[in-house]
């Protein structure tokens, strides 16, 4: 916090003269010089308190109160994005909102039915079939124009957790797995560390899936860069629920 103190001064008419000589002049000024100094010292004494105590509460703030956000930018064609920070959106009609008509599709991985949903954007903020999303979401969207996506909001208290089944699957890494750096950390994370054979990541560049393939003894290639935030699209071997343990926040778990 940055404090500012404004100094006033006070200057006399060209040609004016100050009394100097007058008897009793400097024990008059020493005492109005040292009741100054009274006045000063009982004003700043307060004021430091209220700062002291504004800067404890700042950091004993809940992390749920912590705002930020997950910045994804989106070229014209299709598109992977997830939805770390807790927003307002529930449904793919409220979500593509934000967009207006700039996004016509937005697809969301059935593990059920081994295939994506659409639900299509037919104008007017109709959307057939609304579907439901929320925090930890991964959407695979088409957008005729570019655009920036931000997922800004509070922290999630519990972080995003994914029942991972036989097959393929979508999921983010949470924001509090920022340890899991690369798709071999994220695959060895996995299950027993073998069970998923492949983790593809989408390159908007050239439209394309991009394979991180796991060779065994946690060896990847190629090994790619999984920041937290990041979608994934993952094959498996077997079912589990990834990440196993506590759900706890980035801050929680920093701070521990």
């Amino acid at each position: 916090m940055d404090m500012k103190m404004m100094i006033c001064t006070t200057k006399t008419k060209a040609g004016s003269s100050v009394p100097l000589a007058h008897k009793g002049t400097d024990s008059i000024a020493s005492i109005i010089s040292f009741s100054w100094r009274n006045v000063m010292k009982k004003l700043l004494l307060p004021l430091l308190l209220i700062l002291l105590v504004s800067m404890l509460a700042a950091v004993e703030s809940d992390p749920s109160e912590v705002v930020g956000y997950v910045k994804y930018d989106c070229v014209v064609g299709d598109n992977f994005v997830a939805m770390p920070m807790v927003q307002t959106y529930t449904t793919t009609a409220e979500f593509g909102a934000q967009f207006g008509e700039d996004v016509n599709t937005i697809n969301i991985w059935n593990t059920d039915i081994q295939s994506w949903e659409a639900s299509v954007n037919y104008g007017d903020g109709f959307w057939d079939p609304e579907m439901p999303v929320g925090t930890g979401s991964v959407l695979f969207f088409n957008t005729t124009a570019p655009l920036t996506y931000y997922s800004i909001g509070e922290m999630p208290v519990a972080q995003a957790q994914y029942d991972i089944v036989i097959g393929d699957n979508t999921v983010m890494v949470p924001l509090n797995k920022s340890d899991l750096m690369t798709t071999a950390l994220v695959g060895g994370s996995m299950g027993d560390g073998e069970t998923v054979n492949t983790i593809n990541l989408w390159n908007p560049a050239i439209q394309s899936w991009e394979a991180s393939v796991n060779y065994g003894d946690g060896f990847w290639d190629p090994e790619v860069d999984t920041p937290i935030g990041t979608p994934l699209f993952l094959n498996s071997g077997s079912d589990f629920t990834w990440p196993a343990g506590p759900r706890s926040s980035a801050r929680n778990s920093s701070s521990k």
